[in-house]
């Protein structure tokens, strides 16, 4: 992976804390959610796309304060063995890096006002709860990542609340498929969340960042990343034995090679060379969404 600049510029420091890379973690998930309504006849483009822009400006606002809070607690110093983060590099100040997270979050907002207008107030509250949790990720008395309660967290928002949430809007009802859909994109999700913790654990141990790597070890770590795999491609399964979906709906099962790449990798890799694994982690939740997507659509019963 290439170095990154040591004075940016303030368009591509911003852009780089946004860290666009990790947006698939939320087109993913939408882009299940609308096939989950298509299939039963009632994908609408206008929510389907205002929920994918408020859900992207909620991750870009979680990040935005994850880089400033995590800096602010000294769990990013020179030390850091992933993606330079701007905060501590000195690219965007630390009051800059808040105005940021709420300008954000503030456009999220917006995005629900016209959701709720569309699906009532369970979606408006969802937005409340989505950003608050995007806060205290790294914030608040209770900053989940510090206590090993972030891979919950992934699984819920970029699972169940993204994919049932953009299914809802569309719909005003939860279709029985929304619910298995939303497995793989929170499961694959979480295991980008797994490699980060895995390679940071021993610089999170100083600042008493308690993730699951750093609770239960290294080894833990690669089980729940081979697991979380398994669980996307059982779920895919399940959902045609149910009937829920044609045999189309196995078309991400094409993906397995390179899961199984991913899986051997995260055995034998440590510390930063481990980085590129993300890269090839976040193509195969991208590539399998969009194979599970079409495969949902063309296989609706």
């Amino acid at each position: 992976m290439s170095a990154p600049p040591s004075n940016p510029g303030p368009v591509r420091a911003w852009l780089l804390a946004a860290r666009p890379a990790t947006l698939t973690t939320t087109l993913a998930p939408v882009l299940v959610g609308s096939a989950c309504a298509a299939t039963v006849g009632g994908f609408r483009w206008a929510p389907a796309l205002m929920a994918l822009l408020g859900g992207v400006l909620i991750q870009i606002g979680t990040n935005f304060a994850n880089d400033v809070l995590d800096f602010e607690k000294g769990a990013d110093t020179e030390e850091r063995l992933g993606p330079t983060r701007a905060v501590q590099a000195g690219w965007i100040s630390p009051r800059h890096m808040r105005w940021g997270m709420f300008a954000a979050f503030g456009g999220a907002l917006l995005c629900g006002l016209y959701l709720t207008a569309v699906a009532g107030w369970p979606i408006f509250a969802l937005g409340l709860i989505s950003i608050a949790c995007g806060i205290a990720y790294t914030g608040g008395p209770l900053p989940l990542a510090y206590y090993g309660l972030g891979d919950l967290f992934v699984i819920l928002f970029f699972g169940f609340a993204a994919v049932v949430g953009t299914a809802y809007v569309q719909l005003l009802e939860i279709p029985e498929i929304a619910w298995w859909a939303s497995i793989p994109p929170g499961a694959l999700a979480t295991c980008i969340l797994v490699i980060n913790n895995l390679r940071d654990r021993s610089t999170d141990v100083e600042v008493n960042k308690r993730t699951l790597a750093v609770r239960f070890g290294a080894g833990f770590a690669r089980g729940e990343y081979i697991g979380l795999l398994l669980i996307s491609y059982l779920a895919v399964i399940l959902v045609v034995v149910r009937e829920l979906a044609g045999p189309w709906a196995l078309l991400p099962l094409l993906t397995l090679p390179l899961a199984l790449r991913a899986s051997l990798r995260i055995l034998k890799l440590e510390g930063r060379a481990l980085n590129p694994l993300f890269k090839t982690t976040a193509g195969l939740l991208m590539l399998f969404c969009l194979l599970f997507a079409l495969g949902l659509r063309l296989g609706a019963p």
